[in-house]
């Protein structure tokens, strides 16, 4: 079922990780850039430095890790996309001569090809895709510590390691190429992305365990503020139509949650949702940060789910232009999947309700609010009629 409703979001990225604007750039590389410990520079040294047999190349469980990046990740074949015939389209399209060596590809399908030579300690490939060092940081101050068995996860951090346990910073480290893509890479043909920190996780083959026992409601929460962030900063600044609609649709998705969630949020409780919205960078930053330390439960995950399943009222505001329902509907219909699945509860009826409300929500251009308001509300009755979890 994820796998399917997914396709709506996660796999318009399939045949191609987003190619972004040159600025992001920084949000890849400047984090880690800077780091210093026992006064050395950090670098970034190649994934092979991560796959030797005794490190995360053996076939175990416990060191398999780079095997499964290279064998099952989409990461691992992100600089593969550059070379296909639709990236060679967009690439004309856009009088971009190789997709493969254009920093504007490269920023986010291939980041070795960009790093600068002082930060390089050996010869990078880019053809290595999003590898290793792409997400958890330059690896030369913490590569030989981080094995220690006196090395606690904060001293790992603190010598160069990229933050990924906080889902905050987790999201924070994947949306820059997982969210916004620029107007004339869209018209060229780049498939248009929708960031989801939890979907796109659990779709995602594992190489790590988690060691925090958080939500999956309480990380598609944090990864849609994060994207709010991002998408809300980047529709004031490039003042796009079709962006800012995207904008509101997502500002109206968190704001239904303002009444289940706002009351263990103290950042959430002071922020005003309205079409000011736009300028509020700071404060999705700080909501997204503070809901990663709450304790989630289950009780907020059943509140949240059953107040977007209450929305169909929304859908019949006939003052409201079709495409900007159609913008609200797509999100919901995501938000809908990760709270159902969170709760645990097993509701066939309602399941494949939700099914039928993501068959509505995947074509924009033909999308009736009226019809998917009718099924919203059969959503909705039999969530609020199911009162009983499932045993485990």
């Amino acid at each position: 079922m994820l796998s399917k409703r997914f396709s709506l979001s996660s796999s318009r990225g399939n045949d191609a990780l987003p190619l972004v604007r040159e600025s992001l750039l920084l949000a890849l590389f400047l984090l880690s850039s800077t780091v210093v410990v026992a006064s050395e520079t950090n670098q970034f040294l190649g994934a092979q430095s991560c796959a030797s047999s005794s490190c995360h190349g053996g076939a175990d469980t416990k060191s398999n890790q780079n095997l499964i990046w290279s064998q099952h990740d989409p990461h691992s074949k992100s600089f593969a996309t550059l070379i296909t015939a639709r990236s060679e389209r967009i690439a004309e399209s856009l009088n971009i001569t190789n997709a493969a060596k254009s920093s504007r590809c490269t920023v986010c399908h291939a980041p070795f090809a960009t790093v600068p030579a002082e930060l390089a300690a050996t010869i990078l490939d880019p053809a290595e895709g999003v590898s290793c060092e792409s997400c958890h940081g330059m690896a030369k101050t913490w590569l030989r510590s981080h094995t220690r068995k006196d090395f606690a996860h904060a001293d790992k951090v603190a010598s160069g390691m990229r933050e990924l346990r906080n889902l905050s910073d987790r999201a924070n480290a994947c949306v820059a190429c997982h969210q916004n893509v620029d107007a004339d890479l869209l018209t060229a043909g780049h498939p248009e992305l929708i960031f989801e920190l939890d979907g796109q996780s659990v779709s995602e083959h594992k190489h790590w365990q988690e060691q925090t026992n958080w939500s999956g409601a309480q990380a598609w929460f944090i990864g849609q503020l994060v994207a709010a962030r991002e998408i809300n900063f980047d529709a004031a600044k490039t003042q796009n139509p079709k962006q800012q609609e995207r904008a509101a649709a997502l500002n109206w998705l968190l704001s239904q949650t303002f009444e289940p969630l706002g009351p263990n949020l103290p950042a959430f409780r002071k922020f005003i949702f309205s079409s000011k919205t736009i300028n509020y960078f700071e404060s999705w930053n700080a909501i997204a940060k503070e809901a990663a330390e709450v304790k989630w439960t289950a009780k907020e995950t059943r509140d949240c789910l059953v107040r977007l399943a209450q929305t169909s009222k929304d859908f019949r505001d006939a003052k409201l232009a079709q495409p900007v329902q159609a913008r609200r509907a797509e999100r919901l219909v995501l938000a809908l999947d990760r709270l159902l699945l969170a709760t645990k509860w097993k509701n066939q009826k309602a399941s494949a309700e939700l099914d039928n409300l993501f068959k509505l929500a995947q074509s924009l251009p033909d999308f009736d609010p009226a019809q998917f308001a009718t099924k919203l509300d059969d959503f909705a009755q039999l969530i609020s009629a199911d009162t009983q979890p499932a045993s485990h």
